[in-house]
């Protein structure tokens, strides 16, 4: 498998990773420069040349992927019989430079009605390295005419249509998807909402309209669906920055991506104490009393 189809494959399993590039050799080396590794917590793909250089280099890159650093690094090997550690010799002559480049797991963002709102928020969510959900009743507004604004940018945009029921696409969303529901229909929004809350791994909720829809909305949660307030709390209404009051489409798409991007700030901070908490948690070697 080539490297380009192992990241390929990480994206696709959602799973982080980290690609590790042999940067710069002088003297001799079992690679050359250019020489590529893609590293998973379990499988390894490609080689930088074997040994020591390469345990090493999967060893670190997997600290890196537990620490959800995202930062790339570089490492230098002095391929010398004066450098030994518990990998072993490599004594080729030469020096190499390996590039860590963590490959963390995208954001994905699922989009519930692609409108006016729906396509101009695309067009700004589609410059992110995210996985983008579309997803529509009407075939128009899928249409691939239509949609070519969208094309040559670094998201991955998967389309989804479906003739009555949206809420069905919620079970084939990847986990801690993050929702928009902006549909053409407010019964389709009521349905969206209710089947969330029902139920899948999500992200955020969030859900556009005005506070008298939301009203509607909430009481209908509560008296027809059975949830409780705290559940319904879990969708977020109005969506985007308060402080941005423009009621353009393409205004309240910059709002609402930019609150998004805040999210995503937030996850990211928030992993990384989880992960932090988790690395001091101390390990207790007292045994159970039998």
């Amino acid at each position: 498998m080539t490297w380009v189809a192992a990241v390929a494959r990480l994206r696709a399993r959602r799973e982080p990773g980290v690609l590790v590039t042999v940067a710069a050799v002088r003297g001799h080396a079992p690679r050359c420069a250019g020489a590529k590794l893609v590293v998973g917590l379990g499988e390894t793909w490609g080689s930088v040349g074997g040994g020591k250089v390469e345990a090493v280099a999967v060893e670190r890159a997997r600290e890196l992927i537990r620490s959800g650093d995202s930062r790339p690094e570089l490492m230098d090997f002095a391929l010398n019989d004066k450098v030994i550690d518990r990998h072993g010799v490599q004594c080729c002559g030469g020096t190499v430079v390996l590039l860590l480049e963590p490959l963390p797991v995208v954001p994905a963002v699922a989009i519930f009605g692609v409108g006016h709102v729906g396509l101009e928020l695309a067009r700004i969510l589609v410059r992110q390295d995210l996985d983008l959900h579309l997803i529509d009743t009407r075939p128009e507004m899928l249409d691939a005419g239509r949609l070519s604004v969208l094309r040559d940018a670094p998201a991955r945009i998967h389309l989804h249509r479906v003739p009555l029921l949206p809420e069905q696409v919620l079970g084939d969303l990847p986990p801690g998807t993050h929702l928009l529901i902006m549909t053409h229909d407010h019964a389709e929004d009521a349905a969206l909402c209710d089947a969330a809350l029902r139920g899948g791994d999500f992200g955020s909720i969030g859900l556009i309209g005005s506070s008298a829809k939301w009203a509607r909305f909430r009481r209908r949660l509560q008296s027809e669906g059975g949830h409780t307030p705290e559940v319904i709390a879990r969708i977020r209404t109005p969506i985007g920055l308060p402080e941005i009051t423009g009621k353009e489409p393409a205004t309240i798409a910059v709002s609402v991506a930019a609150d998004l991007l805040l999210t995503f700030e937030r996850d990211r901070a928030a992993a990384a104490s989880r992960m932090l908490a988790d690395q001091r948690l101390p390990v207790s070697n007292t045994r159970s009393s039998e």
